[in-house]
Order: C-alpha cells, then sequence, then structure tokens
C-alpha cells in the first residue's frame, strides 16, 4: 500500500500560499481529529483507518486545529455523522462506514453520498501501488464516478461488477465504468453483456468467454467492490430497468425478497433466496461474508429493509450512507 495519496491543498501540504481548503479535505480533517482526540487512536491506527500515511494524518490533525474544527469537542457538523458511524460500526461489525449530513431534500442525500463515495474512490486510486476497483450498477454509483477528480493512473484497473444492458440488448444509463476509466486514465474492464440472459445456455455461452474469465479474476483480487443496493416490492428497479419480468419479481417476492445487490436478491436474514432469475443472472455471484472491502453506496427509508438485511447477512462490510437512514438502521 502506498503511502502517497497524492496532492493536497498547500494549506494542509504546508506549501506555497494558503488555499481555501474543500469540504472534502475539512471532513477528512475532521475525521482524523475525532479519531486522535474523542477515540484516543494512534496517528498510526488513524493512518491504516483513512488509508493515509502517518504524516498526512499529523497534518490533518493540525490543519483540524487551525481550522476551528475542534476545542474540546469536535465543531465541525460531522461530528454527529461520525458517532452514527460508530454506532453502525459496531452493530453490524463492519469495516468501514461513513455517515453524511442529511437534509430535507432526498436529491441532496443523494448527492451527498455520492460525494462521499468518490472521495473515497480518490483517496484509492491516488495511491501509485496499483488497484484494481469493481463498480456495481445504480444511479447513485454512477453520479459518484461522475464526481471523481481527474487523474492519470494507468496502472490501476476497473472492472464492471455487472452486465449493462437488458435481455432485447438496451444499455443501462446506470453504466459508469468506462467514463471513470476515461477520467483517471485507469485500465477498463467492462461486461458488454445483458444482466440477465435469455437462458441458462446463453449465459453459459457468455461466461465462456475469454473476457469474463478475466474479469472474474480481477473481483476475485480486487481491492475494493463499491455498488449500489436496491429495494424489493412490486416497482422494484429490476423490473422497472427491464432486467427481470414481472412473474419473476413476483416469484422472487413469495420467497421473501427485500432487496437485490447485482441482481441477486435477499431476504430480511440477508440470505440469497432462490430466485428464478439467479440461475441466467450475469453478475459475479456475491461472496458471503464479503471478504474483499465491499462498500454499499445507498440511502433512503425505502432502502432501509435491504440496507439492515444485507449488513445483517454479510453482504457488505462496509456502508456510504446519510444521517437519516443511518438513525433509521439502528432503530430496534
Amino acid at each position: 500500500m502506498a503511502d502517497r495519496p497524492g496532492p493536497l491543498p498547500t494549506s494542509i501540504a504546508g506549501a506555497g500560499a494558503p488555499e481555501i481548503l474543500s469540504d472534502k479535505r475539512l471532513e477528512l480533517a475532521a475525521r482524523a481529529a475525532w479519531l486522535y482526540h474523542a477515540k484516543g487512536q494512534r496517528q498510526e491506527d488513524i493512518a491504516r483507518t483513512l488509508g493515509l500515511s502517518r504524516q498526512v494524518v499529523q497534518r490533518l490533525i493540525t490543519t483540524a486545529a487551525a481550522e476551528k474544527l475542534i476545542r474540546f469537542q469536535l465543531l465541525h457538523p460531522l461530528a454527529s455523522c461520525i458517532a452514527l458511524a460508530d454506532q453502525l460500526t459496531d452493530r453490524f461489525h463492519l469495516a468501514s462506514v461513513e455517515v453524511v449530513p442529511s437534509v430535507d431534500d432526498r436529491r441532496e442525500n443523494v448527492s451527498s453520498i455520492a460525494d462521499a463515495a468518490a472521495c473515497s474512490l480518490e483517496t484509492l486510486l491516488l495511491k501509485t501501488d496499483p488497484v484494481i476497483v469493481g463498480i456495481g450498477g445504480q444511479r447513485v454509483i454512477r453520479d459518484a464516478t461522475l464526481r471523481v477528480a481527474s487523474m492519470y493512473r494507468p496502472m490501476h484497473r476497473l472492472v464492471s461488477l455487472m452486465g449493462n444492458m437488458t435481455r432485447e440488448g438496451r444499455a443501462s444509463h446506470y453504466d459508469s465504468i468506462m467514463g471513470l476509466a476515461n477520467r483517471v486514465g485507469a485500465q477498463c474492464y467492462p461486461l458488454p453483456m445483458p444482466v440477465v440472459a435469455e437462458s441458462i445456455e446463453a449465459k453459459r455461452v457468455l461466461q465462456a468467454q475469454p473476457a469474463y474469465r478475466l474479469c472474474a479474476a480481477l473481483v476475485g483480487d480486487a481491492d475494493l467492490l463499491m455498488t449500489g443496493i436496491g429495494y424489493f416490492d412490486g416497482a422494484a428497479p429490476l423490473l422497472r430497468d427491464g432486467f427481470v419480468t414481472e412473474p419473476e419479481l413476483m416469484r422472487a417476492l413469495q420467497l421473501g425478497a427485500v432487496g437485490e445487490i447485482r441482481g441477486y436478491c435477499f431476504d430480511a436474514e440477508g440470505r440469497i433466496v432462490d430466485a428464478p432469475h439467479h440461475a441466467r443472472l450475469t453478475s459475479f455471484p456475491l461472496t458471503v461474508p464479503a471478504a474483499a472491502r465491499t462498500i454499499i453506496v445507498q440511502c433512503g427509508a425505502r432502502r432501509v429493509p435491504a440496507l439492515r438485511a444485507a449488513l445483517q447477512g454479510s453482504l457488505a462490510n462496509g456502508l456510504i450512507t446519510d444521517e437519516e437512514t443511518a438513525q433509521l438502521l439502528l432503530e430496534p
């Protein structure tokens, strides 16, 4: 793992004329200060948690004091969100949680968690050691990839976690890996096939292709898997986007499905159900419990049952969400 996360604003890096800190860097400084002052963690431990060098963590803690984010308590609006993140980490035994402040406009909340997800992607992609990142579907993931800053990282590899077409060949408007790869100069491994094949035999033919086997190997070695999560009811995104039929949807509901990740449906306990379309699903299988760093990015009351089930079932070990959703997830 590289120690250099990339160039920082001069007010953090300590060189040149002062610049106004970005909101992302202020949040990072607030997080480092919280872990150091409130949680009593050592700078070495904070560096591992945030994926930064100890020197950068030192500068972030200094910045938090200089920007008056701390006195006897953290004076940044992120403080309550960090407390919620700690509770979610303990409740669901997660490796990483980020909670952003909520506002009344749900669209703004989606935008906020997309910003947070973009920041996580940037932190990893700014490293100079080669990394592999798997990207799932959903609007919030597309929005996150659009917010990642331009850079040149040809040593990194980006791989799709699921197909990008309906059975009729219509492209999904949530497919975003090629745009992200162009923006960061990384190698790109898309999955140009239907999310759900027409038949089991068609799926076998697709999965026999060398490109599919290469993508599968990359997913197995990924440093980060980032995906959205879909709710499951009569108007589920899988149906709305044309990936499953109404009879297939109804059968999954009868089996107790409350949510889906990459097209795989699961019940309230986070157990994968025997949905009829799974046999023709071309997405890479979910690892249970999640082994690699696997982050779900999503918010909204409608998705709380799916989120709670996925976290209880260890379908992911990381979460980026908003304050309101976090509070709902923590309710008994």
